[in-house]
């Protein structure tokens, strides 16, 4: 049983031998375009130290190094995804990777929209209880919001797994939250940043899309643009907070403003979800820029279809550091069968990807060799 419903509206920083700190630059305001004086990198050191970070994380031969062993399978439960938004192409993803893991395990799975607002996700959560669940997953959003629904959940014995819910990977006690399925923030943010200083041979005018009111995205960005600034010839020219939910609405305005303002100072981005470039196509394509040529965009964060298919595409899209979102679905489902049978979590943690035009293949997500077999084996499925 699949069924999808909405509920009711109402990085470390690496090390340079010389680097210049670029005052933080709120969405609006403006510093000095890049220095240009010189064919030569804007910071020797750290672009080859990022080149080298870069080339590791483009390494497409990535067997299964997630868990082998762990309890059988529980039978007989029902799972309730909640998701921030199902607009968001990564929780969408992750949620279909939780749906076809509790098919593989049998179980079943209801999930509930929250529509990308305070009301709709606590209102999902009160209905996720009164179905009487016996596991409630979190899906990016941030669990302090839903505070006395958490509670009461841990009060009836309801196990809680977040997905990009907080900053760490792993279990959470403020929120209580058997553990939280994600990548590093830290090293998704680093080698999105080092992706620019490599590319662009430390000469960058960068812009960062956010979205503030997700402590997980907002940590994401300001951990980029710390990175972006251990180069000195690398310039943050502006830091636009945009919420995910009204990034559809804001995105192409934004955009045209910005190109208004920095012309070609403006030569790369980087947003902490693949979907702000989705909703910068028209804006980039009205303005007759080439899709493949500045600004050169990189997602930090979910990495879903549409992003590989801007990437492959030459769709103004260069890069993605893609979460394996199915696999992580699978492994919120392993997690939940690991505290059903009253054992700890499995503490892991995916390594960061970065997928570029060149390394894709042409496939259209990213996920590590082998983790369904492994997880059925592991379940007797």
């Amino acid at each position: 049983m699949h069924r999808i419903r909405k509920a009711p509206a109402s990085a470390a920083a690496l090390l340079a031998v010389a680097a210049l700190t670029v005052s933080a630059c709120d969405s609006g305001s403006a510093s000095p375009a890049p220095d240009d004086e010189s064919a030569g990198p804007g910071c020797p050191d750290v672009v080859a130290d990022a080149r080298r970070a870069v080339e590791r994380a483009m390494d497409v031969d990535t067997p299964w190094s997630g868990p082998t062993t762990g309890p059988e399978a529980v039978p007989d439960q029902t799972i309730v995804y909640i998701a921030q938004t199902m607009t968001n192409p990564g929780v969408a993803g992750v949620a279909t990777g939780v749906q076809e893991a509790a098919w593989a395990i049998g179980w079943d799975v209801e999930i509930l929209d929250g529509q990308g607002t305070a009301d709709g996700i606590r209102s999902a959560f009160d209905e996720a209880i009164a179905l009487d669940a016996s596991g409630i997953v979190v899906g990016s959003f941030d669990p302090s919001t839903t505070a006395e629904q958490i509670e009461r959940a841990n009060d009836a014995g309801i196990p809680v797994i977040g997905w990009h819910a907080v900053t760490e990977p792993g279990p959470s006690q403020g929120p209580d939250l058997f553990t939280n399925v994600t990548t590093r923030v830290e090293d998704v943010a680093r080698i999105a940043a080092d992706w620019i200083i490599a590319d662009s041979n430390g000469r960058a005018g960068v812009v960062l899309f956010t979205d503030a009111l997700l402590p997980f995205a907002k940590l994401k960005s300001d951990l980029i643009k710390e990175e972006l600034e251990t180069c000195r010839g690398v310039t943050v020219l502006s830091y636009e907070d945009i919420p995910i939910p009204e990034a559809s609405s804001r995105t192409v305005d934004e955009v045209t403003s910005l190109l208004s303002r920095f012309g070609d100072s403006w030569t790369h981005s980087a947003a902490i979800n693949d979907l702000y470039f989705d909703h910068a196509v028209p804006a980039l394509r009205a303005a007759e820029l080439d899709g493949h040529g500045a600004p050169f965009n990189i997602g930090a964060g979910d990495g879903d279809p549409s992003a590989f298919e801007r990437i492959n595409g030459q769709e103004y899209q260069a890069a993605t550091v893609p979460e394996p979102l199915s696999e992580q679905g699978w492994q919120i489902i392993d997690e939940f069968n690991r505290a059903f049978s009253g054992e700890p979590a499995s503490g892991y943690v995916a390594p960061v990807h970065i997928t570029t035009r060149e390394n894709s293949g042409g496939a259209v997500f990213w996920d590590s060799e082998g983790y369904r077999e492994a997880y059925r084996q592991i379940w007797g499925r």
